[in-house]
């Protein structure tokens, strides 16, 4: 399961790179979706790898998505009674079926497909450069759970640390 975010905006876009970015619903900056690892969207995060960054997402980091910022249509929550039409127990049953392949996100009724992110605590790094150049951008492989975690709550680190 891959976590794929925006970092850019629109401005002086490939149209090649727009298309994906609209095929990807990724319309926003600070925006994720969760796609399925495969060559087809590789292929397509290639086309759109100088305004997004994405990478393998976890269960414990998916489970904080799906409490904290998952939405169902009309801005509503992700709630405990919801996870019971997906026959979940818990939120982390959820997660551990969505990474493992059993459950697709989109699958849930309701689920917004977009999850609308803050900006990340402490700031990106440079966004016009590649993750192994020490930017933002491309894959980023496991370290995207970090980043996530810091764009969860804002001012706060899920680790217990308060960064305010």
């Amino acid at each position: 399961m891959l976590a794929v975010i925006r970092i850019r905006g629109t401005t002086g876009i490939n149209p090649r790179a727009r298309k994906t970015g609209e095929l990807l619903k990724l319309h926003k900056i600070n925006h994720m979706v969760l796609l399925e690892d495969n060559d087809s969207t590789r292929g397509m995060l290639q086309a759109f790898k100088d305004y997004a960054t994405w990478g393998e997402i976890d269960q414990k980091t998916l489970e904080l998505t799906l409490m904290h910022r998952a939405r169902l249509q009309g801005r509503k929550p992700l709630t405990e009674n919801d996870l019971e039409k997906v026959k979940a127990k818990s939120y982390s049953d959820l997660a551990k079926s969505i990474v493992s392949g059993k459950v697709k996100y989109s699958d849930i009724e309701g689920i917004v497909p977009v999850i609308r992110l803050h900006p990340p605590v402490k700031g990106l790094e440079y966004v016009r450069k590649s993750y192994n150049q020490g930017g933002s951008l491309g894959d980023r492989g496991k370290e995207i759970n970090n980043l996530i975690l810091r764009m969860l709550k804002p001012g706060e680190d899920l680790n217990g640390k308060n960064t305010n």
